[in-house]
């Protein structure tokens, strides 16, 4: 179900991006790019003097009770994620494992508040992209992966004793097959257009295309197996194939040949094409051919290898975008990734906006956005960037702290209202200690707290023993439960 987002276009909150992400309305987000820390045990920090400088963070894990007890709650919510997790435990160990854990729980609310046309790209390196790929086919679906997207990022690197590591990888999901697409293609160069169209006469360069296809035993007596102006191409194994259906038919068709997609035969298909002069005729001997003019070539799709030459590599300290943070990426490749996956208007929503890139580049594209991040720099970085697109008239981003509080439930009773239904449910048992109470000492509490997100939804509620209540506090259950074991 889609939702209106319960926050306004140009925020930024700062602090840990789970409890906000708890709070957004569910189906509220056309499209996620989130470039999250790799688990690749280094340290990073931005240069001194950069605008970037003092970002800094260590992208270490190790698993700590708080983690235990979320990979519990996973085999609940999440059995195929926790399997996973498990699986990444037995073969890397403990900090693999935490570092699933933490994006796992991410991914879930990631999931939850993409609309169903929504899309989700991720970042990684090679540290952790395999099992980050079962982790999101756990989470989305297998079926709702649609691309590996290879980055390359450098053009060498020396890593003693390995291939140099040049390559970052984004892993591609929709939400479902209603996904927003976008062909957004890549202009040619005017070098490789000139190497791709050859040939050229009065309307333009152009190249010989094949007006054949290759002969079935089933075609002997079919209309395109007749030969064609001398051409018997039957006799060399061919018949012929003039377009009828594509985008280069209609071209032809409005720009040549009005109606043409409509004429059946294929020799009328030949005649029509070579009264309108598209029809290539050679030296003798060979065979004729289409003339596919430039003019008609929309440029190169969407391809699963950004490489170098077109423009996306890494930052050097000279670029005039380059802020030193310690993972920018480039404008140019978030520019193309929302093009393709939303419209104008839609909502772009980062969760570890760093830099601010996809933020930026989502204001250029005159899209809706959010992000989060636990640096306040963050704010300050998407502020000097966009000012320096928009000018002074941009007023800055609406900076907070707080979560959101969910609207999407509609008007909700006093949660305490459902006191007696889970005491019901619960059969007079405390969900902290396990242990049965009168209902006089039983009260209603918040599983994920208000302050983290939280709502008053009855899913979101449970009993605790006056004691538990009060211990636990303002703590989310896996919280509390890991200073219990502690």
């Amino acid at each position: 179900m889609t939702h209106k987002p319960n926050f306004a276009s140009g925020t930024v909150w700062t602090g840990d991006n789970l409890p906000v992400m708890r709070g957004i309305n569910s189906g509220c987000i056309d499209l996620i790019y989130l470039d999250p820390p790799f688990n690749s045990n280094e340290d990073y920090a931005a240069p001194i003097g950069s605008q970037a400088a003092g970002a800094a963070f260590k992208d270490t894990w190790t698993l700590s009770d708080i983690d235990v007890y979320e990979h519990g709650e996973l085999a609940e919510r999440s059995p195929a994620a926790y399997a996973v997790i498990d699986a990444a435990r037995q073969t890397h160990g403990k900090s693999m494992m935490s570092y699933l854990i933490m994006m796992a729980v991410r991914l879930i609310e990631m999931r939850r508040i993409l609309k169903s046309s929504g899309s989700i790209y991720l970042h990684c390196d090679d540290t952790a992209s395999h099992y980050l790929k079962l982790l999101m086919d756990a989470i989305f679906g297998a079926k709702h992966y649609r691309n590996h997207v290879t980055w390359r990022r450098a053009t060498s690197h020396n890593d003693p004793g390995r291939f140099g590591r040049i390559c970052d990888h984004i892993l591609y999901y929709v939400k479902s097959d209603a996904a927003n697409w976008n062909d957004v293609r890549q202009p040619r160069s005017p070098e490789s257009l000139e190497r791709a169209y050859p040939s050229q006469d009065e309307r333009g360069r152009f190249r010989s295309d094949n007006l054949t296809g290759p002969r079935h035993s089933t075609d002997a007596m079919a209309p395109s197996s007749l030969a064609w102006r001398g051409y018997d191409v039957f006799g060399r194994g061919r018949v012929w194939s003039a377009p009828k259906t594509g985008k280069y038919a209609e071209y032809i068709e409005k720009h040549f040949i009005p109606g043409y997609r409509s004429i059946e035969g294929v020799h009328e298909r030949l005649d029509a094409l070579d009264a309108a002069g598209l029809i290539h005729h050679p030296e003798r001997g060979k065979w004729p051919g289409l003339k596919r003019y430039a003019t008609a070539d929309a440029g190169t799709p969407p391809q699963n290898l950004i490489l170098n030459p077109i423009g996306f590599t890494n930052y050097s300290a000279s670029s005039k975008e380059y802020t030193g943070y310690p993972t920018q990426k480039r404008v140019e490749m978030m520019e193309r990734i929302i093009e393709i996956s939303s419209n104008e208007g839609d909502m772009v929503f980062d969760p570890f906006c760093g830099c601010a890139t996809t933020l930026v580049a989502a204001d250029r594209l005159h899209r809706q956005w959010a992000g989060i991040d636990l640096s306040p720099l963050a704010v300050k970085l998407v502020d000097q960037r966009i000012r320096d697109d928009r000018g002074a008239l941009w007023g800055g981003a609406i900076v907070l702290e707080e979560p959101p509080l969910r609207s999407d439930f509609g008007k909700l009773p006093n949660y305490r209202t459902h006191r007696h239904r889970l005491y019901g449910e619960q059969e007079g048992v405390c969900a902290g200690c396990d242990t049965h109470f009168p209902f006089k000492v039983m009260e209603v509490d918040h599983i994920l707290p208000r302050s983290k997100g939280g709502s008053d939804h009855y899913e979101n509620l449970q009993l605790l023993c006056t004691h538990c209540n009060k211990s636990k506090g303002n703590k989310t259950m896996a919280e509390w439960r890991a200073a219990q074991a502690g």
